[in-house]
């Protein structure tokens, strides 16, 4: 469990970040750096080296060491500085991938690799960065500072399509519809294992609870914020399976954890475990083909491949798709040529 601690001084609340955490009853021992870094967000090893060092750790109440073994039901308290958070957005000249533009809206087809805006070690480089070079300027509603015309974003190893409010009248008017999950959304991913027919994946995601990078399908709904994916078979390809997945809702994570949770995790997701061989032969050569495809597409199998919505001035549908990226396309290709030469009955 991890709480943000009250502070007595509003200055001393903007400059540093105080956590409170309980270690679980069934904890392995484990290096408090290493347990800290997989427990804090937005944070480095040098960061959580320094607090320690400089005391500002404590364990049960008392100063120990980076190398201390956090057992279970310790209690680690930590006041660690707070990363720089430059609201500002600088322009900079980066090629966006237009699908659509009007005096409205702006639809992009983000690469993969490209951050959608700026944060905590990605202040420059982003989709952000790009538009506010590329635009005058962009409305921002409360709780978007730094995020001018952003509705919803995708993961920044997620390729696809983006929709991007002009004004503040397209803005409001399609927060209004991805509030009410009225948006047609829809994208291909390539997942590990025989998906046999199609189904819906429901349940509240939350934060994992021992690694808050990640997140989890619970079935409790204090546990997170309720999601509906549906998924419909496009290829079964042996070892793995080409989906159409579909967006009820829009939660972090939405798709890859979903996913993860009826084990059939996103091929090459690093974070959901993805980029290991889980299904297939024992055999060398498969395993080496099967590397080739993670150099080929090195990050989730993941495409936003169509955006449906009511527009903010015509109050017509409109319907915008992009194929999949060449990384994607290639990697498919691959597991196309391999599931032509398997055997029939063969299943993941």
């Amino acid at each position: 469990m991890v709480e943000d601690l009250d502070l007595q001084e509003q200055d001393e609340q903007e400059l540093f970040e105080h956590l409170r955490i309980e270690a679980d009853k069934g904890q392995a021992l484990l290096r408090l750096d290493k347990f800290l870094m997989n427990r804090v967000e937005n944070t480095s090893r040098n960061r959580i080296q320094n607090a320690i060092e400089a005391d500002n750790v404590l364990v049960n109440g008392k100063i120990v060491k980076a190398s201390y073994k956090v057992k279970p039901l310790d209690v680690i308290t930590v006041v660690l500085p707070d990363p720089p958070r430059d609201t500002e957005v600088y322009p900079e000249d980066i090629p966006l991938d237009i699908t659509y533009e009007d005096d409205d809206l702006l639809i992009v087809n983000k690469a993969p690799g490209m951050v959608v805006h700026p944060g905590y070690n990605n202040y420059t480089g982003t989709l952000v960065n790009a538009l506010t070079h590329h635009l005058n300027q962009l409305p921002t509603m409360p709780g978007n500072t730094g995020r001018p015309g952003l509705v919803h974003r995708i993961d920044k190893d997620t390729s696809g399509l983006l929709v991007i409010a002009k004004n503040e009248w397209a803005m409001t008017f399609l927060a209004k519809q991805f509030f009410e999950h009225s948006l047609e959304r829809k994208y291909i991913a390539l997942v590990w294992g025989d998906i046999a027919e199609d189904g819906t994946i429901k349940g509240y995601i939350g934060r994992n609870l021992k690694d808050r990078r990640i997140m989890e399908l619970y079935q409790e709904p204090e546990q997170g914020r309720w999601a509906v994916t549906h998924y419909k078979v496009l290829e079964r390809l042996g070892y793995v399976t080409l989906l159409e997945c579909e967006l009820e809702t829009g939660r972090t994570h939405q798709i890859r954890a979903s996913l993860k949770s009826i084990g059939h995790p996103l091929f090459s997701d690093e974070v959901y475990g993805g980029d290991k061989i889980l299904k297939g032969t024992v055999f060398n050569k498969y395993k080496q083909f099967v590397q080739n495809c993670f150099e080929i597409l090195p990050r989730q199998a993941l495409h936003a491949k169509s955006l449906g919505f009511i527009h903010p001035k015509t109050k017509e549908k409109v319907y915008f798709e992009e194929p999949l990226p060449a990384d994607f396309q290639a990697g498919l290709d691959k597991w196309r040529s391999y599931a032509a030469i398997l055997p029939s009955d063969s299943n993941g």
